[in-house]
């Protein structure tokens, strides 16, 4: 005779694995701003730019930041942006006393 199958505890494990995959992504997507030297740029300028880039309908621009991305990955264009243009000794423009996401 089999044994019963414990729901419960499947989906609660298939749950945190979930939530353990989500958080994964959005450190990623922190790690991605900072490492294309994004950090620089203020939140509204970023969240502007990415509108912008999903409601754009120009597959030229698309395909262009497309091969702009893959180069990225491939390490041919890992430039961030000059210590000038970014915040004084490296901090992030969001640590001015607002609370982490």
């Amino acid at each position: 005779m089999r044994k019963p199958r414990d729901i419960d505890s499947e989906l609660k494990t298939l749950e945190a694995k979930a939530k353990s995959l989500k958080e994964r992504r959005v450190r990623q997507l922190g790690e991605l701003v900072i490492a294309t030297g994004a950090d620089a740029l203020d939140a509204e300028m970023l969240a502007g730019a990415l509108l912008g880039a999903v409601a754009t309908k120009d597959a030229g621009a698309k395909e262009g930041w497309r091969k702009a991305g893959a180069s990225f990955f491939q390490g041919k264009a890992r430039k961030p942006a000059p210590r000038s243009e970014r915040e004084p000794d490296g901090a992030l423009p969001f640590d001015r006393g607002a609370a982490s996401a």
